[in-house]
């Protein structure tokens, strides 16, 4: 496939594009073509964007669209759609909306009409869940947990109580603190705690939570970190 070819391209569309987690070279050859081919790309981050682009030599006018400026650029974003431009929108990294900014973008194409096609790549959602050696299937998505102790602890009650298999980010600051709440609440049942994915020092911890819980506070902290819980199996 060349990058070179936009055939297909079209006109006036919002292009969801999934970015690698951390190694540059997962990203689909469709993502790389369409970045390279479309008008303008929207980024979450402009500066990590520029570097992903540095690295397969593409050039291409940023905008910036995060959650503190989303409202006004997504109007600008609308007019560009509007005059025919096509637009490929990226996240930091993984796939975008996933406890990323988008969703306003993605509900306002809709409404006026506007074509908004989703291209499929990395998630370290997907990633950890796969390798957790944890049941797969149903599976609840979280996001980030409540930054306030008591708002947390009360999030990690009831997804403790749920029966489907719980995935969930957790910031480094914060980690040891949920894992040492989880170990209050279910200290038997089995979790995986994932971080740094893709990444040269990528680790995955398995084990019950009392076990892993111990771990990880003897460890240094570094890096995001994906947790998959295991679903309430008493219920």
């Amino acid at each position: 496939m060349s990058l070179r070819n936009a055939n297909q391209i079209k006109s006036g569309t919002l292009y969801v594009v999934a970015t690698p987690i951390g190694n540059l070279e997962d990203i689909t050859l469709r993502a790389l073509l369409t970045l390279q081919n479309c008008d303008v790309i929207v980024a979450e981050d402009t500066l990590r964007t520029s570097r992903l682009l540095k690295h397969y030599q593409i050039q291409k006018t940023l905008i910036s669209l995060h959650r503190f400026n989303e409202v006004s650029r997504c109007k600008k974003v609308l007019t560009l759609l509007g005059s025919g431009k096509s637009i490929a929108m990226v996240s930091d990294a993984g796939t975008p909306l996933i406890s990323d900014p988008g969703q306003l973008l993605i509900n306002q194409c809709i409404e006026h009409n506007i074509p908004v096609i989703a291209l499929p790549g990395a998630s370290a959602v997907l990633h950890a869940l796969v390798v957790s050696g944890i049941s797969c299937t149903p599976f609840f998505f979280a996001g980030f947990l409540p930054s306030k102790l008591n708002q947390r602890f009360q999030k990690l009650t009831e997804l403790t109580q749920m029966t489907h298999t719980v995935v969930f980010f957790e910031s480094p600051q914060r980690v040891q603190q949920t894992l040492l709440m989880l170990q209050k609440l279910a200290p038997e049942r089995k979790i995986c705690v994932a971080r740094e994915l893709t990444k040269i020092h990528e680790e995955v911890i398995r084990g019950k939570v009392d076990l892993v819980a111990k771990l990880i506070s003897e460890k240094p902290i570094r890096g995001e970190f994906t947790i998959v819980l295991e679903g309430n199996k008493t219920k």
